[in-house]
């Protein structure tokens, strides 16, 4: 083998090792606390080898043809690993990493100057921009959102004009679910709005808490996990992350650092001109993350992020949670869910009963056999000293799944009751949060374990 052959051979090898392990941690669950650590590390370790290998002999590989995009995916792929673990931990850090890697592949241009006929490389750059944006949103960074958004619209309009064959329509969608976040979100409507993240700058110091837990009762339970679910139609969304979902996550942490309440600019400037790093080396500066995180800050508590999941999948997530959760721990759940086609036997949807075929005659005799029932098992029904029985609480119900999906994505509050075994702090955001917090009362007084006092320690 000629010498000048072993470094683009070792570099290929390098690629194709760490995509290997790349695909067996991509679409691993994010919740679970032990779930795919070890695959993580591995495929980190081998990803943070080829950076540092394509450092080492740049002008070698780019001698036997290396283009700069490449060198823009394997950037990518390292943020996209840390982004997947902020995800799955919640880690300020992993998340300040992921904006680091993006940032730098945007400064350094590493995919602007491509051919322009290279379709499959057109699409890696969508993705970039897609990625960059959601870290770009979760971490708070308006004005590097609406820069990214512009180049996306940029990229697309440049793509249906050299690939007219090609069919943009779902960029196009994406394109368009981005302006309408930012478009309603107060972050990005009104500069000067305090952030949802809990800010050193403006929020009481933890250090502060636990004088506060002598004024409050027996026991002082920790945050540890939360789960954040939206199943909405026709909500405001970018990729998976609802506007409602999006403002929990934020509720639920603290801002890596005081600085990150100031606004800085984009685009770096020296003398007022932007500066240029389409020829960098591409050196990035991994240790940024460190300057950019207050270590004396709580951890945040992790948090599983579900859109649309289906009734048993978020049941199993829960359980999943619920058997891992520590002792002394307790439990969020953010259920944000719409009743449209739900409701009590009295108040049964008259239009999604007109939607399932059949006469108007018939459709008065379901809705008359509907509340002759209603009074029938409410005459039946149990009601000592004035106290609800549980069947009462198997009306109202959250609704997971498509239209005429049937019972089977019915979240009743019954399916919440197992759950109360361990500390939960549930949240309802829906027309029918009143039947669950009825339900829940009522197994709290059924249970005498349920009924001791306790505080939530608010460090998130």
């Amino acid at each position: 083998m000629a010498e000048e052959d072993v470094v683009p051979k070792t570099f290929r090898a390098l690629v194709e090792s760490a995509d290997r392990k790349f695909a067996r941690v991509r679409d691993l669950p994010s919740y679970g606390r032990a779930q795919g650590q070890h695959y993580f590390q591995k495929v980190f370790k081998a990803y943070m080898r080829l950076w540092k290998y394509q450092q080492e002999h740049r002008a070698e590989l780019v001698k036997a043809g290396l283009n700069r995009w490449e060198i823009g995916e394997i950037a990518g792929r390292i943020g996209q690993l840390y982004f997947g673990q902020y995800m799955r931990t919640s880690e300020a850090r992993f998340l300040v990493e992921a904006y680091i890697f993006y940032e730098a592949i945007l400064k350094r241009r590493y995919f602007e100057g491509c051919g322009v006929k290279d379709l499959r490389v057109r699409f890696k750059e969508l993705r970039f921009y897609a990625r960059f944006l959601l870290v770009s949103l979760i971490l708070n960074r308006a004005e590097m959102v609406k820069v990214v958004v512009e180049k996306l619209r940029a990229l697309i309009d440049d793509c249906k004009a050299n690939f007219r064959e090609t069919n943009f329509k779902e960029w196009k969608l994406v394109e368009q679910e981005i302006l309408r976040f930012i478009n309603i979100d107060t972050t990005f409507t009104i500069p000067s709005s305090r952030p949802f993240r809990y800010c050193a700058m403006l929020n009481c110091h933890p250090n502060s808490v636990p004088y506060v837990a002598r004024f409050h009762a027996k026991k002082v339970l920790k945050f540890r996990d939360a789960i954040l679910m939206s199943y909405h139609r026709n909500e405001v969304k970018f990729a998976e992350l609802t506007l409602d979902v999006y403002r929990m996550l934020q509720c639920l942490e603290w801002e890596p650092s005081g600085s990150f309440y100031q606004k800085h600019p984009a685009e770096p400037k020296e003398n007022g001109v932007a500066v240029d790093y389409s020829g960098a080396s591409g050196l990035i500066d991994m240790n940024l993350a460190a300057d950019m995180t207050d270590p004396a800050l709580p951890p945040n508590p992790r948090k599983a992020i579900l859109y649309r999941p289906s009734l048993t999948h978020l049941i199993a997530v829960m359980a999943t949670i619920c058997e891992e959760l520590p002792p002394e721990s307790i439990m969020l759940v953010y259920l944000s869910a719409s009743d449209k086609y739900a409701g009590t036997p009295g108040q049964i949807n008259t239009s999604h009963v007109e939607t399932s075929g059949g006469s108007r005659r018939t459709r008065k005799s379901m809705l008359t056999s509907h509340s002759s029932l209603e009074q029938n098992c409410s005459a039946t029904e149990s009601h000592i000293n004035g106290v609800k029985g549980p069947s009462d609480y198997y009306n109202d119900y959250l609704w997971l799944g498509p239209k005429g999906n049937g019972g089977s994505s019915n979240l009743y509050p019954g399916d919440i009751i197992p759950f109360t075994r361990r500390p939960l702090f549930l949240i309802i955001d829906s027309d029918s949060s009143h039947a669950f917090k009825a339900g829940l009362t009522w197994c709290r007084k059924g249970r005498e374990s349920c009924s001791s006092a306790f505080t939530i320690e608010t460090n998130f």
